[in-house]
């Protein structure tokens, strides 16, 4: 049978979501297509969440949210990504598609993250698509695209990162528990943090660092919240990019210091997300192996280790390794 990919674009009145698929011609629904056998005692505990997973990517049209989308579809998974820009989505969607040859479905939305009715349609849009949620990235993020001391930064600007970078990441969970809660299998929730996370000081960048710096903190939160509920088959974790070559890092790459940094440190979207892809797949069994109930403990999972980075960094002033990597030093 021959197989084709259809971008469509429904008509939507100006302020609503624009919404993309590509799927193949005559393919039964999603539902239907996943066959999950679980025994009563796998489902309770939330054991029958199974290749190939149904994911959903916010920020999901450019930089480490593209490459992840990519990194699982090459998997098999099925995607469902969003971003401000129609035209990103439309774009990715079809990309991503010619990766997936036909095996996964791959479905994108225009989104808001700050916008609790677009985070909720993006929420019922996925479930729409894919039957089930079995993982959801907290990805999208933003530093304004511009640094500088917060005394001088425009208001809009802060306004702006927290309404991204917290307001986004909180309404996405609410809105993935939402849908979790009422699949037998549960699900995932991932938070992306970023500079700030470890609590030292983001200098240039400061309402950035302030927002990753919760990250953890609320992941522990809505990991107790669930337990209290008995909603043991919900997982919240937190992933770790370290520094990558994406618009927003490059943005604070205008001083001596950052720029050898952003040499010694940085890495291109897709080594970062070849890294995270197989051990984000990992959790839902892995988890559940830590405790052995429901979804278990919390996981961090990190690119960018403490140790990794000092080597890179001993290598830079030993030998002079990477330098002028990503951009030209005085």
């Amino acid at each position: 049978m021959q197989r084709t990919a259809a971008l469509a674009m429904p008509s939507h009145p100006p302020g609503s979501a624009a919404n993309f698929s590509s799927s193949r011609r005559g393919a039964p629904p999603p539902h239907r297509r996943r066959q999950r056998c679980a025994t009563p005692q796998a489902v309770a505990r939330g054991m029958d969440i199974v290749p190939p997973y149904n994911v959903v990517i916010t920020g999901g049209s450019k930089g480490v949210g593209r490459a992840l989308a990519a990194g699982f579809v090459r998997a098999g998974d099925n995607v469902v990504l969003c971003g401000r820009s129609s035209d990103a989505v439309a774009a990715t969607v079809e990309e991503l598609q010619g990766l997936a040859g036909g095996s996964s479905k791959v479905h994108g939305t225009t989104c808001n993250v700050a916008r609790p009715e677009d985070v909720a349609a993006l929420a019922d849009f996925a479930k729409e698509q894919l039957g089930t949620i079995d993982l959801w990235i907290n990805n999208a993020g933003t530093n304004a695209y511009r640094v500088g001391p917060l005394a001088e930064q425009d208001s809009q600007d802060i306004i702006d990162i927290i309404g991204t970078n917290v307001i986004g990441v909180m309404l996405g969970c609410k809105e993935a528990i939402r849908v979790m809660r009422g699949q037998p299998s549960g699900g995932h929730i991932f938070n992306m943090d970023g500079a700030g996370a470890d609590g030292n000081a983001t200098p240039r960048f400061a309402a950035y660092g302030a927002t990753k710096r919760g990250l953890a903190q609320l992941g522990k939160s809505l990991q107790s919240e669930l337990r209290g509920e008995g909603l043991k088959q919900i997982g919240v974790h937190n992933l770790s990019p370290g520094m990558v070559n994406t618009e927003l890092l490059m943005a604070g790459t205008n001083t001596a210091v950052a720029k050898f940094f952003v040499n010694c440190l940085a890495e291109q979207p897709e080594t970062v997300a070849d890294h995270l892809v197989p051990r984000i797949r990992q959790v839902p069994e892995t988890s559940k192996a830590l405790l052995g109930d429901g979804v278990g403990s919390s996981q961090y999972i990190r690119y960018l280790t403490q140790t990794k980075a000092y080597s890179q960094i001993f290598a830079r002033l030993l030998t002079g390794q990477r330098k002028n990597r990503f951009v030209a030093e005085e």
